[in-house]
């Protein structure tokens, strides 16, 4: 089918093998740095190194001392005061996932947001607690302290005799988010931010999705007003659903309608704050009111003695003297704290990615890091638990006209004055309430589920990363959990290079373009060549798989070949030797019928290396055609192409393992006769096989081509010799393609075009611009 709008190309160039174009265009060369000139860069020493040191640890003094007050301070103002009233709900009700007092929640708020507010690159994030944080210190702080009154993991000689259960728990809590930070600020320091993108998004997706199911599961029993124990380990999603469902009916009704009409509200104003949120000036903070209302109806009707409601009760007024942690919880929770140092970077730094992206600003993982970390350590020692951004609280500071980090200032600044001077104003808010809070906060980690039937579409090993993160989480819980999901996604890694797809290519008829057989109909495959891709990097897990699927696509196996062709060969010239063998015209013919030739199997068991050998004929006057037929009933099976190309366009490395698989492969083909070839070959591995002595007598550089195309007219010239008219390059250039040429010189081509395909069937056919001194003029080259 013609196209006549279409615009076309003219390219005019030799035919190139890798050393051609290697002999015409001279490389430049260039230093590559070794481990010792990184080291040198690395601890040198100049003023503008310094500076930048400076201002990379510390990005307040880039963004502050720029600050346009008038500008933006109004909108960071109003936007803190915004987050500040959230973010004070949110940790008074996350303190519950901690199973500490609902007071220390108010640390967790404040102390983090100070040392981000200097330390930190996103401008938008609003720092504090999290809830599937929340639950994970929870976790590891109750497997050290139960609330069951049985003996924690580290008995009852860790913590002081002075010290309360609740006490007890709050210095746990408080050791686990101090080791967190410490592997947060170790993993800054040594640059390791990229470590963050073997969590996928469809992990992260899974992993947040069934931690909100746990959030969820931990807090119906302050939504029931039961009395429940906490819960931890493997299964303890299903241990703590059993308790709740065997005291269901002690629940509080009290409790449960207080739940469900916060959740009803909460829920109804929040649908018109997404809704209507480009005509209200600010979000309706609906959290707070209903907290007010829940305070004062609490306070006025004594909730909690009339209708046995638990609530709040004492806020400590002011701060608690800093707590040194403990050493002896350090070696029990070090896998807990790295899980949670993890997912509270990887949460919160693409959140911040998010917004930057927005915003067009640069946010540095690594700082990011050591920010996170040294906040974590600052907030432990104050009594806090593991701080990251709430997913609602960032939404609500930027969407509130959040300029920068200011914004996150002023809500520290609400939740400071909550902690000195109003605090007891909250203290007969119901838990119930704040577990509806939580709740309905769940709703966009739930909502996540959604992405299942879009990442099966899109992508099957996507949909089963997110799959299994949220049912192995479920099932082992929020550490084990996560360890199991990344060691599941990198074996989906693993099988994706393991075992990649290979294709076998065929020419797209009129043009230097190939593409999988499979795909086309227009497809041609130049006789006696079989063009092979394999799309991925080849190294030891998979070369025995490329091997195999070569094999497959050749359809026999080169060393098989080659051992029937030595046994043959063994039997031939025997023959010659006794004289029972004549040559004529027809070829080999056996005087005698075999009797006493050896048998497959002894020729096998007596020297099998032999066979392995390229066949040599040196000692025999004439050469064999394997493919016609051998005298005595000797049978070989025949080859039936010439040449192989492999096209490495897609492998990005070998390694030593590979190089030899392919090195063994190259030699098995090319003893049987078998032209290889590689072509698409990235300059690196090509430098990388030199050094590794590569090449040989059997196997040289010369194999190595451009492209495909390039290959193929190299072949078609050496083994069609009856089409040398049409293959021939003229003055050594060739045209791959037609383009925006005259009119006259167009109809010559056409003219041309027409000639050649009346005598020639082969639809491999390139165009060739003959240049002449005296003109110039077109021929279809093949």
């Amino acid at each position: 089918m013609r196209y006549p709008d279409r615009r076309n190309y003219v390219v005019a160039r030799p035919l190139y093998s890798e050393n051609s174009f290697n002999q015409e265009h001279e490389k430049v060369h260039r230093y590559h740095t070794t481990f010792i000139d990184h080291l040198v860069v690395f601890f040198s020493c100049t003023k503008d190194k310094a500076k930048r040191m400076l201002f990379t640890f510390l990005p307040i003094l880039s963004w502050l001392p720029a600050y346009p007050f008038k500008e933006w301070l109004l909108s960071d103002v109003v936007s803190g005061l915004s987050t500040g009233l959230i973010a004070v709900l949110q940790g008074l009700a996350f303190a519950l996932l901690v199973y500490i007092p609902p007071g220390y929640g108010l640390y967790a708020a404040f102390f983090p947001v100070l040392t981000y507010f200097v330390l930190g690159t996103s401008k938008h994030i609003s720092v504090g607690p999290f809830p599937v944080l929340s639950l994970m210190v929870g976790t590891a702080a109750l497997r050290l302290v139960p609330n069951d009154g049985s003996v924690g993991s580290l008995g009852n000689n860790t913590f002081p005799a002075d010290l309360s259960e609740e006490e007890q728990r709050v210095l746990a809590a408080a050791s686990i988010t101090v080791l967190a930070g410490i592997f947060q600020l170790a993993l800054g320091i040594c640059r390791v931010g990229f470590l963050v993108i073997y969590l996928s998004d469809p992990l992260v997706s899974g992993y947040t999705t069934a931690a909100a199911v746990h959030v969820f599961v931990s807090q119906l029993k302050f939504v029931l007003g039961l009395n429940v124990p906490g819960i931890g380990g493997i299964l303890s999603l299903f241990k703590t659903l059993e308790k709740i469902f065997t005291q269901i009916t002690q629940t509080n009704i009290a409790d449960l309608v207080a739940s469900i009409i916060i959740m009803v509200c909460v829920f109804v104003f929040k649908e018109i704050n997404d809704r209507y949120k480009s005509k209200l000036p600010v979000p309706i903070p609906i959290e707070v009111i209903m907290t007010i209302i829940a305070c004062g109806l609490s306070y006025a009707f004594s909730f909690d003695t009339r209708f046995d409601m638990q609530i709040i009760g004492n806020i400590t007024k002011g701060f608690q003297t800093p707590v040194t942690p403990s050493p002896d919880i350090f070696q029990e929770v070090v896998a807990d704290a790295f899980s949670i140092s993890i997912v509270a970077f990887a949460v919160a730094y693409s959140v911040a990615k998010v917004y930057s992206m927005k915003h067009d600003y640069v946010i540095n993982g690594s700082q990011e890091l050591i920010a996170f970390g040294i906040s974590n350590i600052f907030s432990g020692c104050f009594r806090g638990f593991a701080s990251s951004t709430a997913l609602s609280r960032s939404a609500v500071q930027e969407s509130t006209g959040g300029k920068t980090q200011i914004a996150g200032l002023i809500s520290a600044m609400l939740v400071l004055i909550v902690i000195v001077a109003i605090g007891f104003l909250l203290e007969p808010l119901p838990k119930s309430v704040l577990g509806a809070l939580v709740l309905v906060n769940l709703k966009g980690m739930l909502m996540q589920v959604t992405e299942i039937p879009r990442l099966y579409k899109k992508d099957r090993f996507d949909c089963m990363v997110w799959v299994m993160s949220f049912v192995v989480v479920i099932i082992l819980g929020l550490d084990l959990g996560l360890a199991a999901a990344v060691g599941f996604e990198l074996l989906t890694i693993v099988f994706r290079t393991q075992f990649p797809r290979c294709r076998v290519l065929g020419n797209i008829k009129g043009t230097d373009i190939y593409r999988d057989r499979k795909d086309y109909l227009d497809i041609y495959e130049p006789e006696g060549v079989k063009i092979f891709r394999c799309q991925a990097p080849i190294f030891f897990a998979n070369i025995d798989f490329f091997r195999e699927k070569l094999i497959t696509a050749v359809g026999f196996n080169p060393i098989r070949i080659l051992r029937k062709r030595n046994k043959a060969l063994r039997k031939i010239k025997k023959l010659w030797k006794k004289g029972e063998l004549e040559i004529t015209q027809k070829g080999m013919i056996s005087c005698t019928i075999l009797n006493n030739i050896d048998t497959d199997d002894e020729i096998d068991n007596r020297n099998i290396e032999e066979l392995d050998q390229p066949t040599d004929t040196t000692e025999l006057p004439f050469q064999i055609d394997w493919n016609a037929e051998l005298p005595a009933n000797i049978r070989v099976p025949p080859v039936d192409f010439h040449s192989i190309i492999l096209d490495f366009a897609a492998v990005s490395f070998l390694d030593y393992s590979a190089m030899k698989g392919i090195k063994s492969i190259l030699k098995e083909f090319i003893r049987i006769n078998v032209d290889m070839y590689i072509v698409d070959c990235d300059i690196e591995l090509l430098e990388k096989l030199e050094r590794c002595q590569f090449f040989d007598d059997e196997i040289t550089n010369s194999i190595f081509f451009l492209t495909a195309h390039d290959a193929v007219l190299n072949i078609l010239e050496k083994h069609d010799p009856t089409n040398h008219q049409c293959i021939h390059m003229a003055d050594g250039m060739s045209i791959i393609s037609a383009v925006d040429a005259p009119h006259e010189l167009k109809e010559r081509m056409r003219e041309k075009w027409d000639n050649i395909t009346k005598h020639h069937d082969n639809p491999l056919l390139v165009l060739a611009f003959e240049q002449h001194k005296n003109g110039k003029s077109l021929k279809r080259k093949r």
